[in-house]
Order: structure tokens, then C-alpha cells, then sequence
């Protein structure tokens, strides 16, 4: 059974120092892709914008700047209080994103809560699926045995 960790907030679409659009989005985790962070928003367009990149970039985007490429995230403050901004880049266009830091901050420590740093493996099974993969089975001893006995091998037994 897998978990799903969302949060609804009201994003900021920043289009200059003095102009900014509110923009509703959903925060997504699921235990299925533990690595990942989802987030989903409108921008006045028939279908959400959808965009995937590593938790442990935004975990470290609440704190100091980090990211490079297509995402970039980092903490500052507007007007005193907390926010994240996110520097989204792809071909279709740039976007600068602005989150409120509390509200990120609580989402992702229910989604540390779920899956522990360092256990995001285990929710994929890698080792459990490897290892069935690895296991030695009946048609193994067929390609371990030696298929041409030698003369000597038989002359010693």
C-alpha cells in the first residue's frame, strides 16, 4: 500500500519586482516514487503544469540556495516572512515561483515523516527485487556445470 502526502497552497507567479499573480498548486509525495516531489498548478491554461524533481532539492532549497538547470530553488524573505522561490526552466518557457516557507516547510517534514532520508529505497524494494534476480536457480547448475567432462576427471574418481 502506498502513501500520498499533498498540500494545497497559493503559490506566487512573480512577473516582476512589483508584479506577481496568485497561482493555486498541490504539493505531491508518494511513497511510490520516494526520491520525487510533484507539484501541480494553473496558469489559465485547460490543463495543469505539472513539474517532478528531487525532494532532497527542495529539503535543502528551504534552507540555502541549491539547484542548477531546470530548477533552482532558495529561502529569502518578502516583507518579513519566509518564502521559497523556485526558478523553473524548460523549453517551453521560465517561471519564478513563490511559496510560502511555513507551509512548504511543514508539508515536506510530513513527508520526512513517511520516508525517512536515506530509507527511500527500501519503499522501492530494490534490494528485496535484486536479490530475486541475483538468487541461483535450478537452470544455474546447468550453466555451472562443465558440459565436456575430461578424460582426467573421470580417471580420478
Amino acid at each position: 500500500m502506498h502513501t500520498v502526502v499533498e498540500r494545497e497552497l497559493e503559490l506566487k507567479l512573480i512577473l516582476s519586482p512589483e508584479r506577481s499573480i496568485p497561482v493555486p498548486a498541490r504539493l505531491s509525495y508518494r511513497t511510490d516514487d520516494p526520491y520525487a516531489v510533484h507539484i501541480s498548478f494553473h496558469i489559465n491554461s485547460e490543463h495543469p503544469v505539472h513539474w517532478t524533481f528531487a525532494r532532497e532539492l527542495l529539503v535543502e532549497g528551504v534552507f540555502r540556495p541549491c539547484g542548477h538547470g531546470d530548477v533552482r530553488v532558495w529561502p529569502t524573505k518578502v516583507e518579513g516572512r519566509g518564502v521559497i522561490l523556485m526558478a523553473l526552466s524548460s523549453p517551453d518557457g521560465d517561471a519564478l515561483l513563490q511559496a510560502p516557507a511555513a507551509q512548504v516547510s511543514a508539508w515536506l517534514e510530513r513527508t520526512l515523516r513517511v520516508v525517512p532520508p536515506g530509507s527511500e529505497a527500501e519503499q522501492l524494494g530494490i534490494d528485496d527485487g535484486l536479490a530475486e534476480l541475483l538468487a541461483p536457480t535450478a537452470a544455474d547448475d546447468l550453466w555451472l556445470r562443465d558440459p565436456w567432462p575430461s578424460d582426467e576427471s573421470r580417471d580420478r574418481e
